[in-house]
């Protein structure tokens, strides 16, 4: 083994499999926040049937519009991060690595998909 020559090579910039799965999912939870969007008032509605023996249900009922902003706000950024971190891996731009550990932490809460997706990320990029 010559010195010239390392003895771990260097890590590949593009990742097409892990870009691939990083667009779908990233898809996958855009459409997921356009759902509960779309379906924010039959929530509602379900949520405060559940209030009707709760002698003041409006603290809790605007619990639940926070937490679901919040759900609806989370599917949004992980769908954005994770299509835009899925094209700079198939690109294999510099920019690819940190993005994708970006799109790895917001989606880690997601399961089964992001969980799994996240965690494998995270694996790969980081040291």
């Amino acid at each position: 083994m010559s010195v010239a020559s390392p003895a771990v090579p260097a890590p590949s910039l593009r990742h097409p499999t892990l870009g691939l799965c990083w667009i779908f999912y990233g898809v996958l939870r855009l459409a997921a926040g356009i759902w509960l969007i779309v379906f924010t008032p039959t929530a509602t509605v379900m949520f405060g049937a559940l209030l009707n023996r709760v002698a003041d249900p409006f603290p809790l009922l605007f619990a639940f519009h926070f937490v679901y902003t919040c759900a609806i706000i989370l599917s949004a950024i992980a769908g954005v991060f994770g299509l835009i971190a899925g094209l700079m891996l198939l690109s294999g731009n510099k920019s690819a690595r940190p993005l994708a550990i970006l799109a790895a932490v917001a989606s880690v809460s997601n399961l089964p998909i992001g969980t799994t997706l996240g965690i494998y990320t995270l694996v790969v990029f980081l040291p």
